[in-house]
């Protein structure tokens, strides 16, 4: 999964015509680290229909405090600079809801009107 440090990568990355899912992670998180082991076969399962990339909370607080991320890990699924959806809970997240979550996110996109 692409990390990405800057305001302007994040930007540029959401600004996509394709869906991208941003993954907002630290790395003192428990909850964070418990989705790694897996997250790398959810990318391959949805090569082709999503991007993924990760953000740490910690090095951008402005991006996250405009978009409101308050628990981690978060998801937050972007087309064309707009957000969709999102997954957010002070639960750990399982490998199903996560799934759950990125099938939405595949079906919203979907339904709505090309850019």
């Amino acid at each position: 999964m692409n990390k990405l440090s800057t305001e302007t990568g994040f930007r540029e990355a959401v600004q996509s015509d394709a869906v991208t899912v941003a993954v907002f992670k630290t790395t003192w998180c428990p909850d964070c680290h418990y989705i790694e082991p897996f997250m790398p076969d959810l990318e391959e399962k949805y090569k082709g229909k999503i991007s993924f990339f990760e953000v740490d909370r910690d090095e951008l607080p402005d991006i996250c405090s405009e978009l409101n991320i308050l628990g981690i890990p978060s998801f937050v699924a972007f087309r064309g600079g707009q957000e969709l959806i999102r997954f957010v809970s002070k639960l750990r997240k399982t490998r199903e809801e996560i799934e759950q979550f990125l099938d939405r996110a595949v079906q919203v996109a979907e339904s709505l009107p090309k850019a």
